[in-house]
């Protein structure tokens, strides 16, 4: 592990590129991720959140965060809107038992309700999603899938950089930068933005549709995997 006892002042920098491996398999990453301190998020999360799937996927879905069902559990989206996006994945012809799922940022950054024990979700800054990336990097570099679907503004800046806009950039197939061979980023809404809609069907059938842009690509005889 590249980690030195230097590592806890990754926490001040804001960069958890001291805590990521230089060597080992998707589960000598989640290892090492347990004990990231790259950023404060970690002082009042549960746990890390990393990815889980096929580690040879074709197709690697990435969000935002975790939220808090993930957080107490500490998989990717096995909360309302993972749920919602295994059933457009189905719809769409994605097989979820072979796809890898994760998100940009590893821990859950919320705010207490006022009254309650309710943790209410609060939106990573780039700040810590900068410093979250070498995570999200070094599992596209271990998995190395075809196509990687944005879900949401977060996501879409981590894989493309700053100017990427949700409603701009969505449902076409975007080169992934900074890859030596051919693969794709298809960006689309998060699932929780479509739960959060006040036309939920419309936006879900928005999200349906992206999804098939990516499913379409992985049938392509182009693919680099094929």
């Amino acid at each position: 592990m590249s980690r030195t006892d230097d590592a806890p002042a990754a926490q001040d920098a804001y960069d958890a590129a001291p805590y990521v491996p230089e060597r080992g398999g998707l589960p000598a990453h989640r290892r090492a991720a347990a004990d990231c301190h790259g950023c404060p998020l970690f002082e009042n999360a549960t746990q890390t959140v990393f990815g889980k799937g096929d580690p040879s996927a074709r197709i690697v879905l990435v969000g935002e965060q975790p939220g808090d069902q993930e957080d107490k559990q500490g998989e990717p989206f096995v909360g309302p809107a993972g749920r919602l996006l295994r059933k457009a994945m189905e719809e769409a012809g994605i097989d979820a038992d072979a796809a890898y799922l994760t998100n940009a940022v590893k821990h859950f950054k919320f705010t207490e309700a006022e009254r309650g024990k309710r943790r209410i979700h609060k939106a990573p800054s780039l700040r810590e999603m900068t410093a979250c990336r070498p995570w999200l990097v070094a599992e596209l570099h271990l998995v190395r899938p075809d196509v990687v679907v944005a879900l949401g503004a977060t996501a879409g800046k981590a894989l493309l950089g700053r100017s990427f806009q949700v409603t701009k950039d969505r449902g076409a197939l975007i080169p992934l930068p900074d890859v030596d061979e051919k693969r794709y980023v298809v960006a689309t809404l998060h699932p929780s933005a479509v739960l959060r809609s006040d036309d939920r069907e419309a936006a879900y059938a928005g999200l349906l549709s992206d999804l098939r842009v990516a499913a379409k690509a992985l049938e392509s005889p182009q693919s680099p995997h094929r």
